[in-house]
């Protein structure tokens, strides 16, 4: 599992790094998602599917809104030939998506069936709980000991981002 991860962690990283390099907006938010679906493929791997889910969902909602806004702020069509860089970057494109779409199809066969739990990482919650957190809920016990600093961590993050995003957004630009 580990050298699937890191093969996918490699299509990620190169995603990146095209989407950084990218000549159009609408190459780089498609390079952006190979990012973000290649997050799914790890959750998955990584037996989190409920992560998983909610990544899809917030990955492909976002890729849907960024292309409207790409095809809609574009003020003319740029037309060009087809060189043969267009052609490769289609052609790495395209093998990105199938390695991609194989390692999807390969997390999911290797899910617990719908309804086997294991226990691999919460088992040490479990055992013991109401003596290590002194809640009989088992839920508001592992909630708010042992994830408190986790949801901590998430709201500065959120935080962080959304005045990140408003100073940004409130930047006077010199032309």
């Amino acid at each position: 599992m580990e050298q699937t991860i890191s093969i996918i962690l490699g299509f990620m990283i190169i995603g990146a790094l095209f989407a950084i390099h990218a000549r159009d907006l609408l190459s780089a938010v498609v390079a952006m998602g190979i990012v973000g679906y290649g997050l799914v493929i790890c959750f998955l791997l990584l037996k989190a599917p409920d992560l998983a889910i909610v990544q899809i969902v917030v990955e492909t909602i976002t890729l849907v809104i960024m292309v409207a806004v790409v095809l809609d702020s574009t003020r003319e069509e740029v037309r060009k030939r087809a060189d043969v860089r267009t052609v490769i970057h289609q052609l790495v494109g395209f093998i990105t998506f199938a390695g991609l779409l194989y390692f999807f199809l390969a997390a999911i066969r290797e899910l617990d069936p719908l309804g086997v739990h294991s226990l691999r990482m919460s088992a040490s919650y479990v055992d013991g709980a109401v003596d290590k957190t002194g809640s009989v809920n088992l839920v508001t016990g592992v909630l708010f000991d042992f994830r408190a600093y986790d949801t901590l961590g998430e709201a500065v993050i959120l935080y962080t981002a959304a005045l990140g995003s408003l100073t940004l957004l409130r930047m006077k630009g010199t032309k």
